[in-house]
């Protein structure tokens, strides 16, 4: 499984009931909520978009970001997640960068945004090596972090 080979795919009706069999670890589960919920959401507010993760045919992941801006000034990321299993072989980070380069394509896309639990050290570490910032902006429990896409 090679980490080139990783594409995301707007959910359709053939992968978006695999997506919702997806799992994240059990440390993980308290900061996300499952793909049925994401899925069911994206269907109430048609900006946001819906995404499988494949590593060649295999679905792997999901994510969702919202193609209107928010808060802040941004598009945000609503969810990236990548199946228990295939975890630690670069498939998030690759996926991220590829959401990102759908993202940079919108409207005026000055910042992209991503909020998550401060104790999500897997997060943390994932949005600080593809370059967001903290800047110190909260959203409840959740810390929002901001990548400057005019740069």
């Amino acid at each position: 499984m090679s980490i080139e080979n990783v594409k995301i795919v707007e959910l359709n009706a053939e992968n978006w009931y695999e997506c919702c069999e997806l799992e994240v670890s059990t440390e993980q589960k308290e900061y996300m909520e499952p793909n049925a919920i994401s899925i069911a959401q994206s269907k109430f507010e048609p900006t946001l978009k819906p995404y499988a993760i494949y590593v060649e045919d295999k679905i792997v992941g999901f994510l969702m970001y919202n193609s209107v801006q928010e808060e802040l000034g941004g598009y945000w990321v609503y969810r990236i997640m990548v199946d228990e299993e295939y975890q630690g072989k670069g498939i998030g980070k690759a996926a991220t960068k590829l959401m990102i380069s759908e993202m940079a394509k919108l409207p005026n896309p000055q910042k992209i945004v991503v909020g998550y639990h401060p104790e999500n050290l897997g997060a943390h570490n994932l949005y600080s090596s593809l370059g967001f910032i903290d800047n110190g902006d909260r959203f409840g429990k959740e810390m929002a972090v901001i990548k400057n896409v005019s740069e």
